[in-house]
């Protein structure tokens, strides 16, 4: 720690004021601060451990025996591009080729707008089918500014 001593001058001597800015009692708080962040962050981030998955930004492979499901902002279902009119027949039509050798992709298209139930109901029936495979297609990232939408 430093300090600063005066030359002792006499009573005549003028001194002038000492306008350096001590800087000691600064340090001793920021270093104060610096142990209590130290000591409180592992505190503050306790959390479960659990194995994350890595995620991987592959560009999908599209073959032509994958099947695209397209949700749209209403709730209808369409199998490739035709559409399918109830839960059953989606049903019926992922059964036949669940039992394919490979079976084939499904690839699940949702509007930006559709409800995370109608999207739900898919994966639903894909499961109860024994579809092994479901992904969902999204649109890239292209780094633009988002626009507002009406």
């Amino acid at each position: 720690m430093a300090m600063s001593v005066s030359t002792g001058g006499g009573p005549g001597e003028d001194e002038e004021p000492m306008s350096a800015i001590n800087t000691t009692p600064l340090v001793d708080v920021m270093l104060v601060l610096l142990i209590i962040f130290l000591i409180t962050v592992p505190v503050i981030t306790q959390s479960v451990k659990v194995d994350l998955p890595h995620a991987s930004n592959i560009p999908t492979q599209t073959k032509p025996e994958n099947i695209n499901i397209a949700v749209d902002q209403d709730g209808n279902v369409y199998w490739n591009t035709a559409l399918v009119p109830t839960q059953d027949a989606l049903l019926a039509k992922l059964k036949a080729v669940a039992v394919l050798d490979p079976q084939p992709e499904i690839h699940v298209r949702g509007d930006k707008h559709t409800k995370y139930e109608a999207i739900g109901r898919v994966i639903v029936l894909c499961q109860r089918s024994g579809i092994v495979k479901v992904g969902f297609i999204t649109e890239p990232d292209r780094g633009m500014a988002r626009m507002p939408t009406k």
